[in-house]
Formats: C-alpha cells, sequence, structure tokens
C-alpha cells in the first residue's frame, strides 16, 4: 500500500495553503490537491485586496501566487488534481483517509477540507462581463473603493441589509433593490436602513440589466407590474447568498440548514482526522484573512492530535 502522509488538503485556496504552510513547517507531510488549473480559490478573481493585514493593496491574482510559491517553496506536494471521492480505510488496523482522485490514489491520516464557496450570481446581462468593474459581491472587500459614488445593493436579507450600512458610510448615495415588498433581515437592520438618509430602498423591483463598456455605469431596474427605470450607477453589489462547493464529505459531517459544515473551533468535524476550514465551513465572516486563520488553526490541531 502506498505510504501514508500526515495531511492531506483538499483545495487550495488561503485556508488549504496555510494549513500546508504550518503543517509542513511543523515536519508533517503535507500534500495539496486542487482540482483548477491554478489554486487561489475567489481571492484569484478579486480585482484589488487592501484589508490583507501587512499588504496595503494588491489583486487577487498575485495574492495567490505568492501564496502558492511559499507552499512550494516549502517543499509541500502540490498536485493539480480533482478529489473526486473521500473514504475510510484501515492499514495494519490504523484508521486512515483514502482521497481518490482523476489520476491517483492519496492515503492520508488527516484530512483538511477546503471546498470553499461560491457567491450566487444573478445572471443578468452585464454581470460577469463588468464582475471586478463595478460588479462586486462583496461590500466589506470593494467597498472602499466607490467613495463619495453613487452604487446600488441588490438584495433582501441581512447581507444584503448590512451591505448597504456599511456603504452608506463610505458612497454618498446606495439604493437597496429588493424584489419583494419587505425585507427578510432582522428588524433591526430594517429600521436601521429605513432611518439612513443616504440609501433609498426601491421595492419589488429585480434588476433586469447592467450596463457599461469598460465599468458600471447605470442598472435596468424592472418592476414587478411592467415597468422599467435606468439608476445612474458607479457600482452594484449582489448579496442575494453564496452557496458551499460541492460536498464530497457529506457522509461524514453535519451541515447547517444552508449546507455549509459544522466544526468546533479547531475546525474538527468530529470525525476522526477530518477538518473544514474556509468558506465551506459554517461561521459568520468569510474573508481571505479568516480563511488564512482557520487553515492554521486545523493545522495545529492536527498537530496536537498527531
Amino acid at each position: 500500500m502506498e505510504k501514508v502522509i500526515d495531511m492531506a488538503i483538499v483545495g487550495a485556496g488561503p485556508a488549504g495553503m496555510t494549513a500546508a504552510i504550518y503543517g509542513q513547517r511543523a515536519g508533517l507531510s503535507v500534500v495539496i490537491l486542487e482540482k483548477n488549473t491554478m489554486g487561489g480559490g475567489q481571492m484569484t478573481y478579486t480585482d484589488k485586496i487592501e484589508n490583507y493585514t501587512g499588504i496595503e493593496a494588491v489583486d487577487g491574482f498575485e495574492l495567490s501566487m505568492k501564496m502558492q510559491n511559499q507552499v512550494k517553496n516549502l517543499g509541500v506536494r502540490f498536485l493539480f488534481e480533482e478529489v473526486k471521492e473521500i473514504q475510510q480505510a484501515n492499514d495494519n488496523n490504523e484508521a486512515i483517509w483514502e482521497l481518490k482522485t482523476n489520476k491517483s490514489t492519496i492515503l492520508a491520516r488527516n484530512v483538511v477540507y477546503s471546498g470553499g464557496a461560491s457567491h450566487k450570481k444573478l445572471e443578468v446581462p452585464g454581470e460577469i462581463r463588468l464582475a471586478g468593474r463595478g460588479v462586486s459581491y462583496c461590500a466589506t472587500c470593494d467597498g472602499n473603493f466607490f467613495r463619495g459614488k453613487t452604487v446600488a445593493v441588490v438584495g433582501g436579507g441581512n447581507t444584503a441589509l448590512q451591505d448597504a450600512l456599511y456603504l452608506s458610510q463610505v458612497a454618498n448615495k446606495v439604493y437597496l433593490i429588493h424584489r419583494r415588498d419587505k425585507f427578510r433581515g432582522f428588524a433591526s437592520n430594517v429600521e436601521k436602513v429605513e432611518a439612513s438618509p443616504n440609501i433609498e430602498i426601491i421595492y419589488n423591483s429585480n434588476l433586469g440589466e447592467i450596463k457599461g463598456e469598460d465599468k458600471v455605469n447605470s442598472l435596468i431596474i424592472v418592476d414587478n407590474y411592467g415597468g422599467n427605470r435606468e439608476l445612474s450607477v458607479d457600482g452594484v453589489f449582489i448579496a442575494v447568498g453564496i452557496t458551499p462547493a460541492k460536498n464530497i464529505i457529506k457522509d461524514f459531517v453535519k451541515t447547517d440548514n444552508s449546507g455549509f459544515i459544522i466544526t468546533d473551533e479547531d475546525c474538527y468535524t468530529g470525525t476522526k482526522g477530518l477538518y473544514a476550514v474556509g468558506d465551506i465551513r459554517s461561521k459568520k465572516f468569510r474573508q481571505i484573512i479568516t480563511a488564512a486563520a482557520d487553515g492554521a488553526i486545523a493545522a495545529e490541531s492536527i498537530l496536537e492530535n498527531n
């Protein structure tokens, strides 16, 4: 049977790569398995990052490459292979994990699962083309680029309400567009939004199109009664939820109502040798820095229990 390694990491986002750094530096045998042709996760598609401690400004691709180079320079095995199946196995009565990829089989004492998540799309004209050029899915990441400008938020839950409130502190004008006649979020958030002097709520309406050549300059808003109008804006923040990646360890973990994996504060799933980190984990705040923290915590937990 193939040699059993200490830690197999599924997914090369900031959580997975940080786990690899901490594990390798502590002397564990580590491998990263990434299904795409390069790692980085959603970070790769972020135009500019200004809230990662110690780095004033960097685009997501550059930060991803810096992380990958650091991981590889430490000697971590980095395999661009898609994990198709994860099973529990035994080797001389030792409980281990068997990871089957599209190219090979990896045996590991511990698995750090970093499957990630993605923002839900509205799939309206202009959304994909102008992503990163006025279309954003993260107000705390990109809001500062729109200081003193006019923006819109689309959504009706707590995330949309909180995004509108956050943006109202930096933008001159915020439109909050919701397809229903009342919000799904907490009453306290609704009250704050309604009391904000520079937030204009547009009920019973949907975003029909995002317009602009090199960047967003206007939105077509379609109301529930067949009418439409055009709003001049500099940016639009889409806050209609996030979706966890396909969960190939679902038989071994518990999930919340949205499908995110439940762990303890050490990122431990409750199944021996199995950890979940990053955006796939059930938690309140999903950012590059919190994903990296998950990876470090999971690696430290493995060290303590290895």
